[in-house]
């Protein structure tokens, strides 16, 4: 087993452990690494220092791997754990979904997804609300 640490693009800084350096390579080339804190894909290694015990020292105690480090972290990760509870994923239909919710045509419901600036910014210029998340949806959860 090999600990990481490990920074998404949008800085986030956590540790995982991997079988070893090979399997941490097939499953960062395979985009299988993602964020612990926003899910997103783009992840690699951060710069390490080596973590060497003195036969004096007593273990130490981590927590979890993929704990928020800060508030504003521990923030966004419960935003997501409420809108994956109460909305439905809707990928990239986002914007069509949310326009036939606004216009009648399917019943209203809570929902996220992903959807282009442009789409984003037509909706919101037609009265439709919208508001981007600060994170990237779980794809594998829905």
């Amino acid at each position: 087993m090999i600990q990481y640490s490990l920074k998404c693009a949008k800085g986030h800084n956590f540790d995982s452990w991997f079988q070893s350096a090979d399997a941490y390579d097939r499953l960062a080339k395979a985009g299988l690494v993602e964020c612990a804190v926003c899910g997103g894909g783009d992840v690699e290694k951060a710069i390490m220092t080596p973590r060497v015990k003195s036969g004096r020292e007593p273990a130490r105690q981590n927590g979890p791997l993929s704990a928020p480090a800060s508030p504003a972290e521990q923030a966004v990760t419960e935003l997501r754990r409420q809108i994956e509870e109460n909305s439905d994923y809707v990928g990239k239909n986002f914007a069509s979904e949310a326009r036939a919710m606004h216009e009648g045509e399917t019943p209203e419901r809570s929902i996220y997804g992903e959807a282009k600036l442009d789409d984003a910014r037509a909706l919101a210029e037609d009265g439709i609300p919208v508001v981007p998340l600060p994170f990237m949806p779980n794809k594998k959860k829905n």
